[in-house]
């Protein structure tokens, strides 16, 4: 089926003369790196975690010239592993797509079986690159919190960086699930985008009083932190009694500057959550949980299709601070 293939299109990203950038270009099977599942991609998706690798904004990737992109939706054209068989529907996120290996911002993706899962039933392949790295990132985060004793009669919930990938997908998840979700955004224009997910309430950033004290007033029964830094310190500050944040993102800065106050007068819990190296049994669960009771029902109204074209445009916006939702990448 793909003897016939003799090139196709690709965002590659280069290092040259000290300066990390990206082009599209035309590239062959046999460039690609190796791996036992070959994959017609049909969509893929931009992360904050891609527009910082593919501009050299963040030191992500771990070899020049690579594929950028670190997730992917499409049907399997090859497979030298007997789990997946030609017409697969397939999809990938995280491991080391698009950062060692060849990523999705292709027509064709080669990959390690250990990586793929099949698209869940009730999902189609651009649902799961609607959702993407981010949005399986907002399912684990309040998976782990309801681990961790979270549930909706415990009290209400804020998410941060509401507006992002990560954000737009949490506040539908929690409101699909019954709880009373708080939306922190620094996009004031953006209130009634918030509440049309599900969000009760939408609190300015500018206007955020966050005090000083080591501990501030209980508000909050658990949080999903996409933000980080001053954010995160806030939260510690300010949850109820025996509450939990799911931390996962950085945009507002690494350092976290608070006490030890919070976690052992209040039992506060903070719960780190990365996506990329989720063990294959954890990803397989989530993403069934994805297609039924985690199920974002709002995906359409956060996604802006665009083409390999238009990724330099998507990683300004994400970079900027200014997106709204998801991009979808339509390869096929």
């Amino acid at each position: 089926m793909t003897a016939t293939v003799e090139t196709f299109r690709a965002f590659r990203v280069f290092e040259e003369n000290g300066a990390i950038q990206g082009r599209i270009v035309d590239a062959a099977l046999d460039e690609l790196t190796t791996g036992d599942v070959l994959i017609k991609a049909s969509y893929s998706s931009v992360n904050y975690k891609d527009a910082l690798a593919a501009t050299g904004a963040s030191r992500i990737l771990r070899r020049f010239p690579l594929v950028a992109g670190i997730d992917v939706s499409g049907t399997v054209v090859s497979s030298g592993d007997a789990r997946f068989a030609v017409g697969d529907e397939v999809l990938v996120t995280g491991y080391d797509l698009g950062v060692a290996n060849d990523g999705g911002y292709a027509e064709y993706v080669r990959v390690p079986a250990d990586w793929v899962v099949r698209v869940p039933p009730g999902l189609t392949l651009f649902d799961v690159m609607a959702i993407g790295t981010a949005g399986f990132t907002a399912a684990l985060s309040i998976a782990e919190l309801e681990h961790n004793g979270l549930s909706a009669t415990e009290g209400p919930v804020i998410v941060t960086g509401a507006t992002g990938g990560v954000g737009s997908i949490a506040i539908q998840i929690f409101s699909g699930r019954g709880y009373t979700v708080t939306a922190l955004t620094g996009k004031d224009h953006e209130r009634e985008f918030l509440k049309s997910l599900g969000a009760s309430q939408v609190l300015s950033r500018k206007g955020l009083q966050m005090g000083s004290k080591p501990l501030e007033k209980s508000m909050w029964a658990g949080a999903v932190d996409t933000v980080g830094g001053d954010t995160l310190a806030w939260l510690t500050r300010t949850m109820l009694y025996r509450g939990a944040i799911a931390s996962s993102g950085l945009a507002g800065g690494t350092d976290l500057k608070t006490t030890v106050l919070p976690f052992i007068l209040r039992g506060v819990k903070l719960l780190g959550i990365d996506s990329a190296m989720c063990p294959m049994a954890i990803r397989r669960h989530m993403w069934d949980c994805l297609a039924a009771g985690f199920r974002p029902l709002k995906l359409r109204e956060i996604v802006q299709e665009i083409t390999l074209d238009d990724l330099p445009r998507a990683f300004a916006t994400l970079l900027e601070g200014r997106a709204r939702g998801r991009f979808v990448v339509r390869l096929s």
